[in-house]
């Protein structure tokens, strides 16, 4: 595949615009990247995207996919290679829904680490909770696409790199390794595959960032997700 014939506009600190990245290493697709500020969107990603106006975008031989768990679906669906989604329909529709529940649940610790008071010790309450119910479906697997990566591994794959920083940035303990002793197996599993290892940002620049945002959101809304 041609690198001009596949672009993703993404962003370096992104957990979403990260897992399109790595569902495209894992399937060998060759890409162009283009690196944009959220902060200030330029005219291309407006233009391709003009419904949600946000990263990750993929386009393919000038089709436009938008939407990270929509992408994943198309680069699965389009390169046949190393497939990420289970073949039966029933391991298909767990792996839907439990990339759902990562992003709809658990990313309440992004509101915990951006919150004060009674607005982060709910969101920290609730994003533990979900952590406890992801470890009962990591238990006894390597990946939980089994033996390999698969697509379910993409969609939470920030909770193994993510997380531990959110926690650092907002001094609190969501991802507690004694606690959740299985979800500690396979985000060791996840960051030494040899894709993974080489496609993460470098933590002390994300501490910095996130550090930075947390504080701008939590002095100006502490409640906010944004």
């Amino acid at each position: 595949m041609a690198s001009q014939a596949v672009k993703l506009l993404g962003f370096w600190a992104s957990p979403y615009s990260r897992r399109v990245e790595w569902a495209l290493k894992l399937k060998g697709v060759d890409y162009e990247y283009v690196e944009e500020d959220i902060f200030n969107k330029s005219p291309l990603l407006l233009q391709l995207n003009p419904v949600h106006k946000k990263i990750p975008v993929l386009v393919h031989d000038q089709k436009v996919v938008a939407e990270s768990f929509v992408i994943l679906e198309y680069i699965d669906e389009t390169w046949k290679q190393s497939p990420l989604l289970p073949q039966d329909p029933y391991e298909r529709a767990k792996a839907r829904f439990w990339a759902r529940f990562g992003d709809e649940k658990l990313f309440k610790a992004w509101s915990a680490m951006c919150s004060l008071g009674e607005e982060k010790e709910k969101a920290v309450k609730l994003a533990i909770e979900a952590m406890e119910k992801i470890e009962e479906e990591i238990k006894g697997k390597k990946f939980f696409g089994g033996e390999s990566i698969g697509y379910l591994d993409v969609a939470l794959g920030w909770i193994s790199y993510w997380l531990p920083v959110w926690d650092e940035v907002g001094s609190m303990q969501i991802f507690d390794p004694r606690t959740f002793p299985a979800t500690t197996s396979w985000t060791s599993n996840f960051l030494n595959h040899p894709i993974i290892k080489e496609n993460i940002p470098p933590r002390d620049k994300m501490f910095l960032y996130f550090h930075g945002r947390s504080k701008a959101l939590s002095s100006v809304r502490p409640s906010s997700v944004a």
